[in-house]
C-alpha cells in the first residue's frame, strides 16, 4: 500500500447546472475539493451580481453538512455587459472572474462575445483592477477545421487581445494542444491554464475509433496523442501557470446518447483517483501538489486550503459508479479506460 497526502485541492473550471443535476452532482465535487471556479453558463446565464449571488445560495443549499465547500462565482460576459456592476462585484468577493464564451462555441454559449470590440471597455476595466477574464479558447467559424479552433483562437484573438492589454490576466481554460501549452509557456506574465482531467487521459481515437463514445465528446473535443503528450508534461512540469480544471460538465444520459449529443464529461467523482494515476505513471507524484492544490490559489490570489487529502494506493482495484443518479435521470461517470487503484481520505 502506497499513500500520498496533499493539501485539499480546488477545481478551477466546474460545472455544476441548476435544480436536479445540481443537487446530486454537487456532492460529488464539495466531497473531495475545498473550492471551485463556477461557470455561468445556465439558462439564462449569469451575467449580474445578483444572478451570481442568487446562484451561490441554490448551490450551498446543496452542499453536504461538514463539506466545508466554497463555490467561487464567475459572470458571463456578454456584449451588454455593465462594467460597473463587473467590477463592484469583483471588488465585494462575491465574484472572482468573468467567463469569455465565443457565441456558439459549447454548451449554453448562444449569449456569447460575437465581437470582442464590443466587450474592451469591461475588458479595459477588469485589467485595471486585476480581475482574470476566464477564456474558452475557440473561434467558431465554420469554416475552421474543429481540430485547428483552439491554435486559430490563440492567433486571431487572443494574442492581439493581450497585445492591446498587456496587463489583463487571462486564464485560457481546459486546453487542448500543444499550441495552447506552449503559448502559455511562452508568456512572460499575465497568462495561465488550466487542463482537465480527462484531456490527460482520452485522444481523439477515444471518441470515434471502433465507434462513437458519446459520454467521451467534450468541447474543446479532445486532439491527437502528441498533443495530449504535451499536457501531460505541463501537468507534471510543476509551473505555476498551470493547474487543474477537471471542467466537468454534467449532462443526462438522454442529452449525451441522442443524435445530437451535448458536449461535456463528467469527472468530478473520480478525478482525483484518475490524476493520482496519471500522475504515477508519469513518475511525477510529488509534482501532483502543485497541479492540484497550490498554483490555483497563487493565481486568484487566495490561500491554499487549511486541510489535507490523503490517496491511498492499493493492489486491488477501486471501485467508482458508473453512473449518478438525479431525479431527472441519469448521468454517465467518467471511464478512465483503466482500473483505479486510487482511493481518497479526507483529512
Amino acid at each position: 500500500m502506497q499513500t500520498l497526502t496533499i493539501r485539499k485541492p480546488d477545481d478551477w473550471h466546474l460545472h455544476l447546472r441548476d435544480g436536479a443535476v445540481m443537487q446530486a452532482v454537487t456532492p460529488e465535487t464539495s466531497r473531495d475539493f475545498g473550492r471551485a471556479i463556477i461557470m455561468p453558463n445556465l439558462v439564462p446565464p449569469v451575467v449580474t451580481g445578483a444572478d451570481a449571488r442568487a446562484y451561490r445560495e441554490r448551490i450551498m443549499a446543496c452542499v453536504p453538512e461538514g463539506d466545508g465547500f466554497s463555490p467561487l462565482m464567475t459572470l458571463y460576459l456578454t456584449e451588454t455587459t455593465d462594467a460597473a456592476d463587473v467590477i463592484a462585484s469583483y471588488r465585494d468577493g462575491l465574484v472572482h472572474a468573468v467567463k469569455l464564451y465565443p457565441a456558439g462555441a459549447t454548451t449554453n454559449s448562444q449569449s456569447g462575445v460575437r465581437d470582442i470590440e464590443t466587450v474592451l471597455p469591461v475588458l479595459e476595466k477588469m485589467a485595471e483592477a486585476g480581475m482574470p477574464l476566464c477564456v474558452h479558447g475557440e473561434v467558431t467559424d465554420p469554416a475552421i477545421d474543429i481540430f485547428d479552433r483552439e491554435a486559430a483562437f490563440i492567433e486571431t484573438v487572443l494574442e492581439p487581445l493581450r497585445a492591446r492589454l498587456p496587463e489583463l490576466r487571462v486564464c485560457m481554460e481546459h486546453v487542448t494542444t500543444r499550441d495552447g501549452v506552449d503559448y502559455v509557456m511562452a508568456a512572460d506574465s499575465n497568462l495561465v491554464c488550466t487542463l482537465t482531467t480527462h484531456h490527460l487521459i482520452i485522444n481523439r481515437n477515444h471518441i470515434l475509433a471502433g465507434g462513437i463514445r458519446p459520454h467521451y465528446y467534450c468541447l474543446p473535443v479532445a486532439k491527437r496523442e502528441e498533443h495530449r503528450l504535451a499536457l501531460r508534461k505541463a501537468a507534471i512540469s510543476g509551473d505555476a501557470r498551470v493547474f487543474l480544471g477537471t471542467d466537468s460538465a454534467p449532462h443526462l444520459d438522454p442529452l449525451k446518447e441522442s443524435a445530437c449529443g451535448c458536449a461535456g464529461v463528467f469527472s468530478a467523482t473520480n478525478t482525483m483517483a484518475c490524476l493520482a494515476h496519471v500522475f504515477e505513471e508519469e513518475g511525477a507524484l510529488d509534482k501532483l501538489e502543485a497541479f492540484a492544490s497550490l498554483n490555483g490559489p497563487r493565481w486568484y490570489g487566495l490561500e491554499p486550503n487549511g486541510g489535507t487529502m490523503t490517496l491511498t494506493r492499493s493492489d486491488a482495484p477501486v471501485s467508482y459508479p458508473d453512473k449518478i443518479d438525479t431525479d431527472e435521470g441519469p448521468i454517465t461517470l467518467f471511464d478512465p479506460g483503466f482500473d483505479l487503484h486510487w482511493s481518497v481520505t479526507r483529512d
